[in-house]
């Protein structure tokens, strides 16, 4: 039952997704696209794991921040592209309250984790081109495990924050959530309780992680582009630029998506697009991750040439 009676009142017990299309035609031809992708992500992610984790030249904090990376955009993917595939299947997306808060909290927490982990990644890359000679010292095995642990409790509580304060509110009416996942902009305007102080916390969240964990990036590509002019050769230069090129395209692509998401005001016209954009961030971001980092990397190369040399051999 959608709704549930409570005295003289009403309250929400399931939402219904809308889904990125009505038309059934469309939504059977997205289902294979989509799970394509999603096994895409999950045999790159986890090949990336492995392959980190089995290579010892590879044990460098820049590839153990990677593999972090690759665990966050499975656990990513996951929360959405399941449910999304199962949804394609049917004609009615329902999904229970308790579901809908999890979902939320998963994305939340991966995507701000995420945010945090890129950040930390840009520091990793200044250290290695502005202090080469002191790199190893400055980043330490404890030092880069304090820093992921720092990255994931930042997410979970500034996720557990949003979820709590979004699924408090009183939702006793329309449950159509105009979307394919769970999403805070999605659900707010469903409330009929003043949902002030969720869109306050949802704002300090911007600020101090998201905008935080830009300004971090940012700055740290300030040292290094002031670093790169000091190299005299070229060939140095080009050298130094490339180790960072992969993080850049990164950082672009997820903070630029989600900017635009999350920072514009709220409208029919904007959710269409915001749905678009979602599956660019949540979908294929998680998928090209991997990718970025692999296809210039030669270090990765050299290490699945040795992989493939040992199996055989």
């Amino acid at each position: 039952r959608p709704v549930e009676w409570n005295g003289n009142h009403s309250s929400v017990t399931m939402f219904v997704l809308r889904g990125l299309s009505d038309e059934k035609e469309l939504q059977l031809l997205l289902f294979p696209i989509f799970l394509g992708t999603y096994l895409v992500t999950l045999i790159w992610n986890l090949g990336l794991i492995l392959l980190i984790r089995m290579d010892s030249q590879l044990h460098t904090p820049m590839y153990f921040f990677l593999s972090f990376l690759s665990f966050i955009d499975i656990c990513y993917s996951s929360s959405v592209s399941p449910r999304m595939l199962s949804d394609f299947l049917k004609d009615e997306k329902t999904i229970s309250f308790i579901a809908c808060a999890i979902q939320y909290f998963v994305v939340a927490w991966m995507g701000l984790a995420e945010c945090c982990l890129l950040a930390a990644m840009a520091y990793d890359r200044y250290v290695a081109i502005g202090s080469p000679l002191q790199y190893s010292a400055i980043m330490a095995p404890g030092l880069c495990g304090k820093m992921v642990t720092g990255v994931y409790v930042s997410g979970f509580l500034s996720s557990l924050s949003q979820t709590v304060s979004c699924f408090h509110l009183y939702y006793c009416g329309p449950n159509l959530i105009q979307h394919f996942f769970c999403d805070f902009p999605a659900i707010i305007p469903l409330s009929c309780s003043n949902p002030f102080i969720s869109q306050i916390i949802l704002l300090l969240a911007a600020i101090f992680i998201v905008f935080g964990s830009l300004l971090v990036t940012l700055l740290s590509y300030g040292f290094i582009t002031a670093s790169i002019l000091k190299i005299s050769s070229g060939k140095g230069s080009a050298k130094a630029f490339n180790t960072c090129a992969s993080h850049l395209a990164a950082v672009t692509l997820l903070f630029g998506t989600a900017l635009s998401v999350y920072m514009r005001p709220s409208s029919s016209q904007s959710m269409k697009q915001d749905k678009v954009l979602s599956v660019f961030y949540v979908i294929l971001i998680p998928m090209l991750n991997p990718l970025i980092y692999s296809l210039r990397n030669k270090e990765i190369k050299a290490a699945l040439k040795r992989l493939i040399k040992r199996t055989i051999y």
